[in-house]
């Protein structure tokens, strides 16, 4: 709301307004949930104000609202308020829209301020923006701020950035501070000398804000102890996730105070609070080997980091093979959770076992083409050769129609009977497509389970690929549309981690993005005009039956990116994730760990044909999308 639309832009107002537009009582009927709160609570206030007819009293309370809506960024000297909210066309106030009477209101009232959080606000608001600075404000600002109480609930509700401001400050201030800067730290140090299990992530919060500021560096030891007992404390709880986080923090002041020896046995400590994970979730009511394999994977890859000074006192290598024997022995029932395959002519044990040497001892490139090709993809003129023979041949099962129910029972499809007669009929096409789509489930899920699922956890083992890494190969990729490179590359990144729910969220949309965009460039139209006159952009549904989708992508790319995405008789992953149809378990099954490296083969690929075809190699391969 623009300034004009709340009150007269040339109403002035003073200190006796201040006095009498009842501040204090708004405060005091609000729950304490930090500035957000308080800017609520004078919004709300400040219009009541206006509608009474107190023009005066509504300007300072929305002068109020608004210096309590700005975001506070304590690590930006220049900007270290930030606007709460941004739109498209508008955002929230930041300093720069306070004029030099309102910042001259807030230098005359307050001294007059008794609420610790507004009086910490409005002195930082004085000294960022008054000309010339004052620097009692700044100090003003700093006792307020460092009022403001050490506690866990505290803390999350806004406290974090206020300790932090006053910090920034005193630094800022130097002498001129006096010895605040040592009473903040004095005041930091016994909040976390006090701080117990029961506090959760507090005293790790408190020992992160002395480590950014360079603080408590006599009494790095001490912090360490402390830290390492808490981590103790939490993982005789059986909190895996807190111990882990305090061993990790007690691991970097260990190492700080140059007692590597500690610092490599808290390490250790971090990589076992993995394989207590991994244990318990194989132990549990519902027992899981994908997830146990990759907290086996994290506890490998912590444990590697211990540097090699300390690792035979440690028998650090022994245990990372032990723990290799765990994962290995994890990823092979990894496989039956996502179910048992018997085909004939396959072996999926052989399978697995190719796949592994695929990628092994290979550099990082040729292990990722290696890992982008272990299946062709897949060839629509056998699929369809596959089914119709199929279902010539054995076709009672093909006479009955049937129907496509979605996992809470909804009829999401249905399938009519095939009437093998002499010329195909339209209906006859749907049926066939039905079961094509039915084979190349099989067919995904086999290639999961014997080739891409094994062969990216060798690649793990042996290779350590960055969110970089990813990023960089879809810069590259010409199939990937300019400014979605990030995102592409992080979505990669994260199937790469295993992390498929991330992963299929990022990546989904991305996809949609990218066939509009190709379709798009060869001419397509991609939109729709309603009724009203407004256009609007087709779904990847509408774009999949379009004429030029298979011109422009191939028919075998066309039906894979449909089946998998778009298809009622397939996963339909795009409007199950669109919808919020797609649970965690489903962003963890084998079609959706295929879909995820169906993308990272399109942006391999057409990157390393690209860059063959730049080199003036020409590539033996069958380029795939």
């Amino acid at each position: 709301m623009m300034e004009n639309e709340r009150y007269p832009g040339d109403l002035a107002v003073s200190a006796d307004d201040f006095a009498n537009c009842s501040w204090k009582a708004v405060l005091d009927q609000t729950s304490r949930e930090g500035y957000s709160a308080m800017w609520q609570a004078f919004s709300a206030a400040a219009r009541a104000a206006m509608d009474e007819g107190r023009k005066e009293h509504g300007k300072v309370l929305w002068l109020l609202a608004d210096a309590c809506s700005m975001m506070l960024v304590p690590t930006s000297q220049n900007e270290p308020f930030k606007p709460i909210a941004v739109f498209h066309d508008r955002r929230s106030v930041i300093p720069d829209d306070l004029s030099d009477s309102d910042i001259a209101f807030f230098c005359m009232i307050v001294d007059a301020v008794d609420d610790d959080w507004l009086r910490a606000r409005l002195a930082d608001l004085c000294w960022l923006k008054q000309k010339p600075k004052v620097v009692a404000h700044a100090l003003t600002a700093i006792d307020a701020y460092r009022t403001i109480p050490l506690d866990t609930e505290t803390w999350v509700r806004g406290g974090r950035e206020c300790w932090e401001r006053a910090v920034s400050l005193a630094r800022m201030l130097k002498a001129g501070a006096g010895d605040r800067l040592q009473q903040l730290e004095a005041a930091i140090l016994a909040a976390f000398d006090a701080a117990v299990r029961l506090d959760g992530f507090l005293g790790l919060w408190l020992a992160d804000l002395l480590k950014t500021n360079g603080m408590a560096r006599e009494r790095r030891t001490d912090v360490a102890k402390c830290l390492e007992s808490l981590a103790r404390d939490f993982d005789s709880e059986g909190d895996l996730h807190r111990a882990r986080e305090y061993f990790s923090a007690a691991s970097d002041w260990y190492r700080d105070s140059a007692d590597e020896t500690k610092a490599a046995e808290m390490t250790m400590s971090v990589a076992e609070g993995w394989v207590k994970e991994a244990i318990a979730r194989t132990s549990s009511t519902a027992p899981s080997h994908m997830v146990a394999s990759s907290f086996y994977e994290n506890a490998i890859q912590t444990y590697r980091t211990v540097p090699r000074a300390e690792r035979a006192a440690y028998r650090v290598d022994e245990r990372i093979a032990e723990l290799r024997t765990h994962l290995n022995d994890s990823g092979e029932k990894a496989l039956y959770e996502m179910g048992v395959i018997s085909t004939p002519g396959v072996d999926i044990s052989e399978l697995v076992e190719n796949a592994r040497k695929a990628v092994s001892g290979k550099s990082p490139v040729d292990a990722l083409k290696a890992f982008a090709n272990l299946h062709r993809g897949a060839r629509v003129d056998e699929l369809r050769k596959s089914a119709l023979d199929r279902m010539r041949e054995f076709p009672l099962q093909s006479l009955f129609a049937a129907t496509v129910m979605s996992r809470d029972g909804r009829v999401i499809a249905k399938r009519p009977a095939m009437s093998l007669s002499g010329e195909l009929t339209d209906s006859d096409e749907i049926a066939i497509r039905a079961e094509m789509v039915r084979d190349y489930g099989i067919l995904v899920s086999i290639v999961v389970q014997g080739d891409i699922w094994p062969a990216l956890e060798t690649m793990l083992l042996e290779h350590r690929l960055r969110e970089a890494d990813f990023v960089g190969l879809a810069r590259q990729s010409p199939i990937v549309p300019k400014g979605r490179e990030g995102l592409f590359g992080k979505a990669l990144f994260h199937g790469y981690e295993r992390d498929f729910v991330s992963a299929l969220h990022l990546l989904i949309p991305q996809i949609e993005h990218m066939v509009r965009f190709h379709l798009k460039q060869a001419g397509a139209k991609t939109t729709n005009l309603d009724k009203n006159g407004i256009e609007n952009e087709n779904g990847l549904s509408t774009l999949m039956d379009l004429p030029e989708a298979k011109t422009v992508l191939g028919e075998d790319l066309a039906f894979e990116l449909k089946t998998l995405f778009c298809d009622a008789f397939g996963p339909n992953l795009r409007n199950e994730l669109a919808h919020g149809l797609i649970d965690e378990d489903a962003c963890h099954s084998p079609i959706a760990i295929y879909a995820w490296w169906f993308a990272l083969r399109l942006v391999f690929n057409t990157w390393w044909n690209a860059a063959c075809k730049d080199d003036g190699v020409v590539e033996e391969e069958e380029a795939n999308g």
